[in-house]
């Protein structure tokens, strides 16, 4: 992992945790436990397990990524999307930077004329909107999605980079 990408998975973490914390989705000592755990992790360079809603959802289970979702169809009026129905477009597939999706766990999944199209399932992390604005400057749609379906994406993504580097040789 870059040293860029590390930093932008921490901020995204960081800010995620602290926005959890404001809407009493989890408790601060959890979030300790949690933010440490991740470390821990994020120094064996394992990307699917790099994240401390996962680590919350998943590991520990003091949160349901399916109220964190319904949280965002209700409260930020966002869209879901199930990802395993896109195939990545060539054209976004030679920009994508996967390792700042992995980072923040949001992809950009489709473009039409001044719109792209991105999903996410850190939504509720301000640093991630932010990043993502800046590598789009025109209109985003935003979407909610689950933590598995964009690491499939991803890793389906990271195949067809190697398959690619395979076949020039």
């Amino acid at each position: 992992m870059t040293p860029e990408h590390r930093s932008l998975l921490m901020n995204a973490n960081r800010r995620l945790g602290a926005v959890l914390l404001e809407h009493n989705l989890v408790k601060i000592e959890h979030l300790e436990q949690a933010n440490d755990r991740l470390l821990e992790i994020v120094a064996t360079e394992q990307p699917r397990q790099s994240t401390v809603f996962g680590i919350l959802a998943y590991e520990m289970k003091v949160l349901r990524e399916e109220d964190v979702l319904a949280h965002l169809v209700e409260s930020e009026g966002l869209g879901l999307v199930d990802l395993s129905e896109y195939d990545v477009s060539e054209d976004l597939k030679k920009v994508i930077d996967r390792g700042a999706c992995w980072a923040t766990w949001t992809v950009p999944f489709d473009q039409e004329e001044d719109f792209t199209f991105i999903a996410t399932a850190y939504y509720m992390s301000p640093s991630v909107r932010t990043y993502w604005q800046k590598q789009y400057p025109g209109q985003i749609l935003w979407f909610g999605t689950t933590m598995e379906k964009i690491a499939d994406y991803l890793e389906k993504l990271d195949a067809d980079h190697a398959a690619m580097v395979a076949a020039r040789g």
